[in-house]
């Protein structure tokens, strides 16, 4: 019987993991840099944490379970934001504000895998709470920006799409949109970008609704909005309005954005969102806590991934694998007792150090064999240690050094 992993999921074997840490290293700087703490909950959640807000429709999204014996439903975590607004919730006023969190965790989605979109996923998640000012929502883009900017991406790459719930309701309203079709009309335009324009078509012809609804979105638009030119502003003050424009496609289908949303794009369109946020000032007090502004987003590692393969920033991780600061072979004989005890006083001494497994003590082909690993320096134990001393190759320049067993570490460091 053969074995593999679940649809939808992925198996990291060495080189895929470090392109993974090399995305979260980007994540985790860009974070810490602009004084957000990291955070993280559970795996899982009460399926309740998502019902409450999305309804029952979302169960069907979510890998959910009942544990055997019990009677309490619960779900594997398709986001993030309901645990950080639990856990902001539990903290009630005690919470100091503002207060900045991210995390990195997993996450995970019962839904047709396909191209940008698994089942099991990293995603980064950045939330700044107790600002109510358009500030905070610059500063969560700067900081995903920044991330980007650090994996290589620039703005001609890139592009931040932002909009507002509020203008775009008051858009569709002035066109004919009646009130009991909002929510659906938000919908189809959240999606209308996924659809071919036959079936957004059909779409508004099952829903009553009239094209011409939609036809001021197809264009540039200047809203007038207090919020947006105040981040306009703000977005010139941060240094990043070359990465983004206003965009009143962007709705962001989840229900408790409540002012401004964003999305940022690869700027050719042919992938998924990179990523999401927006505003939620009312989601923490739905959830028991205090009423409290809060502004966030997510990322994903697939479509981010893709982007930078695309753009030959990322290759399959092998460029980000650990290389070795010494690489230590037996020329055979008595030299091969010293193999396990060298090793030993190296890693001992905080350098990464690795030795030879193959039985051959050929010293030309052990070279070869250290020279895949990139390391700085191959150590040579053979007759040199009946005098104290064994021979260091540096592998960049190819020169030989006799060293006394005492000075090895301080000639690896020097």
């Amino acid at each position: 019987m053969t074995f593999q992993s679940p649809k939808g999921t992925r198996d990291f074997f060495p080189q895929n993991l470090a392109a993974l840490h090399h995305i979260e290293s980007a994540w985790r700087n860009a974070s810490v840099n602009a004084g957000f703490d990291e955070i993280e909950g559970p795996t899982f959640e009460h399926l309740d944490l998502y019902t409450v807000k999305s309804g029952d429709g979302i169960v069907s999204e979510l890998f959910s379970f009942t544990r055997a014996g019990g009677d309490v439903d619960y779900a594997l975590r398709p986001e993030f934001t309901p645990t950080l607004a639990r856990m902001a919730a539990a903290k009630g006023r005690s919470l100091t504000l503002p207060t900045k969190w991210f995390g990195i965790p997993s996450h995970f989605r019962a839904e047709r895998p396909q191209r940008g979109r698994l089942r099991e996923f990293k995603q980064w998640n950045v939330d700044l709470l107790g600002v109510d000012k358009p500030s905070a929502d610059a500063e969560v883009i700067a900081t995903a920006i920044h991330a980007l900017a650090n994996l290589g991406l620039s703005h001609d790459d890139i592009v931040v799409r932002i909009s507002h719930r509020d203008v775009v309701v008051k858009m569709l309203q002035e066109n004919g949109v009646p009130e009991d079709k909002l929510p659906i009309a938000l919908t189809l335009l959240d999606k209308r970008e996924k659809m071919a324009p036959d079936v957004f078509a059909k779409k508004l012809t099952e829903n009553d609704l009239e094209p011409a609804c939609f036809e001021q979105f197809d264009g540039d638009t200047v809203i007038d909005h207090e919020e947006l030119t105040s981040l306009q502003d703000e977005l010139n003050a941060w240094g990043i309005s070359d990465w983004c424009t206003f965009d009143f496609n962007i709705v962001r289908g989840l229900a408790y954005y409540t002012g401004i949303v964003f999305e940022i794009h690869e700027r050719s369109g042919a992938e998924r969102a990179i990523a999401g946020g927006g505003r939620y000032d009312k989601l923490i007090e739905m959830f028991g806590g205090p009423s409290m502004p809060a502004v966030g987003f997510g990322m994903g590692d697939v479509v981010l991934s893709l982007v930078l393969k695309d753009k030959k920033l990322l290759g399959d991780g092998s460029e980000f694998l650990p290389k070795p600061d010494v690489f230590v072979i037996s020329a055979g004989g008595d030299a091969d007792a010293h193999l396990a005890p060298t090793i030993a006083m190296l890693r001992n001494a905080g350098l990464h150090a690795r030795m030879t497994y193959r039985a051959t003590r050929n010293v030309g082909k052990l070279l070869t064999e250290a020279a895949k690993t990139d390391t700085r320096f191959t150590l040579i134990l053979g007759e040199e240690l009946t005098r104290g001393t064994v021979v260091i190759k540096d592998m960049n320049s190819g020169e030989q050094t006799e060293v006394a067993l005492s000075d090895i570490v301080s000639h690896i460091t020097a």
